[in-house]
């Protein structure tokens, strides 16, 4: 049997991403003890070994090439799991510790998941916790993140996908859009009222909302003067400032309900929700402090987790 990794290549691997994270080779050079030209001898012989530049050169800077990106996402994981089989089959790891990523949607991020991270912390300080707070999708493998937090699951026999909650949708207005137009009485009268769109950044495909009409589930596409895209909290922030009407989680609009700055509307025809889990490669050594994260999630969602406060407009 040849053997296409030898125990130069691993050590030439980690040289490398240690030459990446350090952004340079004199500064990886330092953190692992060798000369700089031994690490940029490594370097060479690993882009000669793919046959791509890895490193863009300048006289100034020296950073990773696209090719150098997507390898070193690559070689990171691939080390990190052997550091943690490592660790799982030895049992020395007690502690969870290391850096944890996460990718969440706009809504979840704040509402739910960033407010329980103080506590996470707390209980389990060596991890340190990096969060990626956006609606687009991510590549687990290409950009090095352990977790994510979706609305749907995604067909991918690589990834785990745990429930989290089904979050209510709820159609909320503000007092003064509904004492200019009036409050609509059925699903009807949302065609002539201004209902602010949100557009999928993916597609551009407005996305319709959902209601439950005498007992059946209800897709209905609406119109309206206003369109976001992205970020869903920029048309709760425009209900909010008396834009028109928009359809949001209810843990979102649940303050502003209570304080009156926005009001729920056409409730007999409310219940319906959206799914949010939680994503993470399904590897054979799932690393201890991922392990760890998806317990203490599932565990404050279960109990009910912690309110959040709503972030400013």
């Amino acid at each position: 049997m040849n053997r296409q990794f030898d125990d130069v290549m691993l050590g030439s691997l980690e040289l490398f991403c240690v030459a990446a994270e350090q952004g340079g080779f004199t500064a990886a050079a330092a953190a692992t003890g060798v000369t700089p030209g031994a690490v940029s001898r490594t370097v060479a012989r690993l882009e000669e070994r793919l046959g791509v530049r890895l490193f863009v050169r300048t006289t100034r800077q020296i950073r990773l090439s696209e090719a150098g990106q997507a390898y070193y996402a690559q070689c990171r994981q691939a080390l990190n799991q052997l550091v943690e089989a490592e660790r799982e089959v030895s049992g020395r790891q007690v502690t969870p510790s290391g850096l944890l990523r996460i990718s969440a949607p706009t809504t979840y991020g704040h509402y739910r998941l960033l407010p329980l991270l103080p506590a996470f912390r707390a209980r389990y300080p060596d991890i340190r916790v990096e969060v990626h707070v956006s609606n687009r999708n991510i590549d687990f493998a290409a950009e090095g993140y352990d977790l994510a937090v979706r609305v749907r699951a995604q067909a991918d026999s690589t990834l785990i996908a745990r429930h989290l909650e089904d979050a209510e949708l709820v159609l909320v207005a503000a007092p003064d859009y509904l004492r200019r137009h009036g409050e609509p009485q059925s699903l009807a009268d949302l065609r002539t009222r201004e209902c602010i769109q949100f557009e999928l950044p993916s597609s551009g495909r407005t996305i319709p909302w959902l209601f439950r009409e005498e007992g059946r589930d209800v897709e209905l596409a609406t119109s309206g003067g206003f369109a976001c895209s992205d970020d869903v909290l920029a048309g709760v922030t425009l209900a909010r400032h008396g834009a028109g009407i928009f359809q949001a989680y209810r843990f979102v609009v649940e303050e502003d309900l209570r304080e009156g700055r926005l009001v729920e509307l056409l409730r007999p025809f409310g219940g319906r929700s959206r799914p949010f889990n939680l994503l993470y490669p399904q590897l054979r050594f799932v690393p201890l402090r991922v392990r760890t994260f998806v317990d203490f999630l599932l565990s404050q969602r279960a109990g009910g987790g912690a309110r959040a406060r709503a972030p400013a407009s």
